[in-house]
């Protein structure tokens, strides 16, 4: 077969009223295309209407599809959906550009030697199992490794499926998305709440003072914080006579619209919070609730962390970090949230931490208008479905890093692949993920996976991860399977429920995800038994019911457990969603803490402090620091094979402060080399002012250009993985999490750069 090359063949749809910056409106103009409307019969055909929510990000948008001749014409946003209330964003509309891809498998493949070759189901099965138990019976259970990227949590299928496909692996080498991302706020919940998922979520629609840091909800409609229509919102809060605070290192969508902005050095946010929290405590405005404890401790522990001694380091004066803490502390009703940007950098655990302490002494925690915990229908938390989280039970094989909740940290999977010694990885199942593209040291990472002796990956493109893959089982797509959302609904800003039923059939042929992981569950638990055990165990008899359980099914009994009246049929019924209310206070009731009451001194996190206080008298380094972002158009490292998504300006460019380029020589629109302790890539790069002196930002999730693959290639937007820059070996002092940003660069003109 012919490498494998991808094109681009857009089809009609609905888009999303767009302005210049790819930012959403909630009204959507209907673009039918002339040949369909020109078509034979095109007024007498019959339509159908079809409603459900959007599961590419964590939003939750309710959609209205529009249905003739088992083809979708047209995706608008639902008015009636009770949390998103008609707001779509542009990646709603490219559902169909994903489902109709000629660039996406439908069949099983298996990697030969002239190319991709389709195969059928049980050839695919029988591989995958033969190649997996081998490993495993050769070298041990722990090598074998799993990774599961971020759309597991955005299939109803892989989230009842798959984790216990991967329970049956009984690796410990497992790891995915979580250790890139929001590892951070996950450790802080479990310690100071007592489970992994208690995240109290910002009462948007009633707060008076809202600070972001290192968040860019205009963009992501919400990250741990499903809140889509995020612009509505905000306007609404200022209409109230509310204000938004924005700290970010780049002048971003959200701080465009923010009543202030704040630049901040990369890398530095816990200084800026550890002193928000020392001047709140010491000037006596601290009002934590009465089961708090240790506020004297915590004031003791942040005694060094002056305004004063931290403004030279965050690059905020100090006068501004008093009066923030005064604003905070005397708003009747505010919240403190703080994304990606600092929880992965160096100290992105104390970060996640002092921000929900600060929620806590300003007695914002579980007040209206504050930070406060959901209800949803299916508590995963209250139904035990997924565990409280552990951290440090066991450690890493070469480099000693801690596991949480059973899995490792993503950044030490490139050391267990390609370090020799027992419980190497030999073999790896990728689950929707990219990690070449989306795990520091992307090209170390690449090199690892040529060197396996088997992987399989569960995936609907052959991607920088996947090529490397003996077999590829695509599932399939989002249009063609039913979806209730399990997590996001525990992270939204409003109580709600909803069914999303397949808007199209499964073709003849197809699988979906939860089918593949229960087939391959079955053959691989019956080799095992037959090689292993040589019986039945009666636990296998259950783990069988529950793998031939459909997700549907099993959603069904969750709803009829927690809430009286709730069920798929009254889902069904009501296809707009269920509106369950706003947030509302009740802790500690809540807490799944023994005490039921939350302890501020956390050892595994205050223990850090020192160690920072000692870095306050380093002098900042005089390079560049690297960050990254993110547009409302893409999706970590897909959907850049959507033409409408892709058009437009270049989003790949390396920004950079207009002095910064000068001092260098550089000329806006050139090629220049960034070069940092992990990696050099050359990109195109543009003059910004949003950007702060000192600081360079690239896209995250772009790379396509390696070989093999070349989604986006035809468009002219592959770019540089920003993850050929990021360095494994540097992780979150806490948790081990990846460290995305505050990366330490070198930028100069590109030798490969015509002379300017």
């Amino acid at each position: 077969m012919s490498p494998y090359v991808p094109s681009i063949q857009p089809s009609p749809i609905t888009a999303a009223a767009t302005d210049e910056t790819g930012q959403s409106s909630s009204a959507v103009k209907e673009v039918t295309t002339a040949a369909y409307e020109s078509a034979p019969g095109y007024r007498e055909r019959m339509t159908t209407t079809a409603y459900g929510s959007c599961n590419l990000c964590e939003a939750m948008c309710g959609l209205e599809f529009t249905v003739a001749d088992g083809v979708v014409q047209s995706i608008r946003g639902d008015k009636e959906d009770p949390l998103s209330r008609g707001h779509i964003c542009p990646k709603a509309t490219a559902l169909v550009d994903i489902h109709s891809d000629p660039d996406r498998l439908r069949r099983p493949v298996r990697r030969t030697n002239d190319g991709w070759q389709e195969i059928g189901w049980d050839e695919a099965y029988d591989l995958v199992v033969d190649g997996l138990v081998g490993v495993r019976e050769k070298y041990g259970a722990d090598a074998v490794g799993v990774y599961a990227g971020n759309p597991n949590v955005h299939s109803l299928g892989a989230m009842t499926h798959g984790i216990p496909f991967f329970g049956l692996l009984r690796t410990r080498n497992r790891y995915s998305a979580t250790s890139l991302d929001q590892l951070p706020h996950q450790l802080a919940n479990r310690l100071l709440y007592g489970h992994q998922l208690l995240l109290p979520i910002a009462d948007i629609d009633n707060t008076d003072f809202f600070l972001v840091l290192g968040a860019n909800p205009m963009a992501s409609n919400g990250s741990m914080m499903t809140v889509p229509d995020f612009a509505k919102r905000a306007k609404a809060l200022r209409a109230r006579g509310g204000r938004m605070i924005v700290v970010d290192p780049r002048r971003t969508e959200t701080a465009d619209i923010a009543d202030t902005h704040h630049f901040i050095r990369p890398g530095t946010d816990a200084y800026l919070l550890l002193a928000l929290i020392h001047t709140i405590i010491s000037d006596g405005s601290a009002s934590p609730a009465p089961y708090v404890d240790g506020l004297e401790e915590v004031g003791q522990a942040v005694l060094t962390f002056t305004p004063e001694a931290v403004a030279p380091v965050v690059g905020i004066e100090a006068a501004e970090i008093r009066a923030l803490a005064a604003d905070l502390a005397g708003a009747d009703r505010a919240a403190v949230y703080g994304r990606m940007g600092v929880s992965t950098q160096r100290f992105g655990s104390v970060c996640q931490w002092a921000i929900q302490v600060l929620n806590i002494i300003t007695g914002n925690l579980d007040r209206p208008g504050g930070t406060m915990m959901t209800d949803p229908a299916i508590s995963l938390v209250s139904a035990g479905v997924i565990g409280r989280g552990h951290l440090d039970k066991w450690r890493s094989r070469v480099r000693d890093l801690p596991e949480f909740a059973g899995e490792l940290p993503c950044s030490t999977l490139v050391d267990e692949i390609t370090t020799e010694g027992k419980g190497q990885i030999k073999a790896m199942v990728v689950s929707s993920g990219n990690p070449v593209l989306s795990m520091p040291g992307g090209e170390r990472l690449d090199e690892a996976f040529a060197g396996l002796d088997f992987m399989v990956s569960f995936d609907i493109y052959v991607n920088e991860t996947s090529r490397h893959a003996d077999v590829i089982l695509p599932p399939t797509s989002a249009l063609e399977r039913d979806h209730y959302d399990l997590i996001f609904h525990t992270f939204a800003v409003r109580n709600t429920a909803k069914l999303s039923p397949a808007v199209l059939p499964k073709p003849d042929g197809a699988k979906h995800d939860w089918e593949i992981f229960r087939d391959l569950a079955l053959r691989y638990t019956a080799r095992r038994n037959s090689n292993v055990l040589k019986r039945l165990h009666p636990r296998s008899v259950v783990r069988e019911v529950r793998f031939r359980l459909s997700p549907t099914a099993s959603i069904d009994l969750l709803l009829r457990r927690a809430r009286k009246g709730l069920s798929v049929s009254a889902l069904r019924k009501n296809p707009h969603g269920i509106d369950l209310g706003p947030l509302q206070p009740g802790l500690p009731g809540k807490l799944k803490t023994r005490d039921k009451r939350i302890s501020l001194m956390q050892p595994t996190i205050t223990s850090h402090l020192p160690e920072l206080a000692a870095l306050l008298t380093e002098t900042p380094t005089s390079g560049l620091l690297l960050i990254g972002r993110r547009h409302v158009r893409s999706n970590n490292s897909w959907m850049h094979n959507s033409e409408r998504l892709v058009k437009g300006k270049p989003r790949h460019h390396l920004l950079a402060h207009p002095e910064d380029l000068a001092a260098r020589g550089i000329g806006d629109g050139t090629l220049a080399r960034v070069v940092s302790a992990a990696g050099v890539v050359d990109v195109e790069v543009s003059a910004s002012d949003r950007m702060m002196r000192g600081v360079v930002s690239l896209p995250h999730g772009f790379g396509h250009g390696k070989s093999g693959s070349k989604l986006s290639v035809a468009t002219g937007v592959a770019g540089p993985s920003m993850n050929d820059l990021t360095d494994p070996d540097q992780v979150d002092a806490v948790s081990a999490n990846a460290i995305l940003n505050g990366v330490p660069v070198e930028v100069t003109a590109s030798p490969a750069a015509p002379p300017t």
